[in-house]
């Protein structure tokens, strides 16, 4: 497998189309806002005009419902993972690969609104549950171990991207270390006012509806 494969949009005979496919099936996948759906749903309004403004499952929880934050939570990373399992059942591992990484940008870029959706980062860990659960099993026991202590979940979400790409690296799969870094610093790139507020200690626990 190709050192670029995730960006060369080629495969092994040379067609860029199965890549095509996967890049769009995996957005349109990923742009779907659960979280502004279900909030709407539940009666709750616009989810971006509470909080953060964010339509993840962190500022669904801020509206005090916890099963909808659940729901949207499991919806997003479902999203991610549907779109890895279809694009590799139909196209190879290649195009699932394209397709992990263009749900998780479809969910921050999401062309429905304007291209202004979440942080991604519960559609990365779906995306990792299909191509490599043991990268997305080490991000769930970082997360749940670091927002334990520290009851921040940004904190708890740039610790285990950071970590993950670093164990994708080491576990010796290049295109998939490619595909998992890229996603980790786009993460990191959403987290960048969290990481400012982190520094001032102004950011919010979980839980707080700020």
């Amino acid at each position: 497998m190709s050192l670029l494969s995730p960006l060369a949009l080629l495969t092994d005979n040379g067609s860029w189309q199965p890549h095509a496919v996967a890049a769009l099936l995996g957005y349109l996948l990923g742009s779907i806002p659960f979280g502004l759906l279900l909030t709407r749903a539940a009666g709750l309004g616009d989810i971006r005009s509470i909080g953060s403004g964010n339509i993840g499952a962190t500022n669904v929880l801020r509206t005090g419902n916890k099963k909808l934050a659940a729901a949207t939570l499991l919806l997003d990373a479902a999203k991610g993972a549907a779109a890895v399992l279809i694009a590799r059942a139909w196209l190879g591992e290649t195009a699932a690969m394209v397709a992990g990484l263009a749900a998780f940008l479809g969910h921050i870029y999401p062309v429905w609104l304007g291209f202004k959706g979440g942080k991604g980062v519960a559609t990365y860990v779906g995306v990792l549950i299909a191509l490599a659960w043991q990268l997305a099993l080490l991000f769930a026991v970082l997360w749940l171990a670091v927002a334990k202590v520290g009851k921040i979940s940004s904190l708890a979400a740039i610790v285990a991207t950071i970590a993950v790409p670093v164990a994708a690296w080491i576990w010796g799969d290049r295109a998939l270390a490619i595909t998992v870094t890229l996603m980790s610093i786009v993460v990191l790139i959403k987290h960048r006012a969290n990481i400012e507020r982190l520094m001032a200690g102004e950011e919010p626990r979980i839980g707080s509806k700020t």
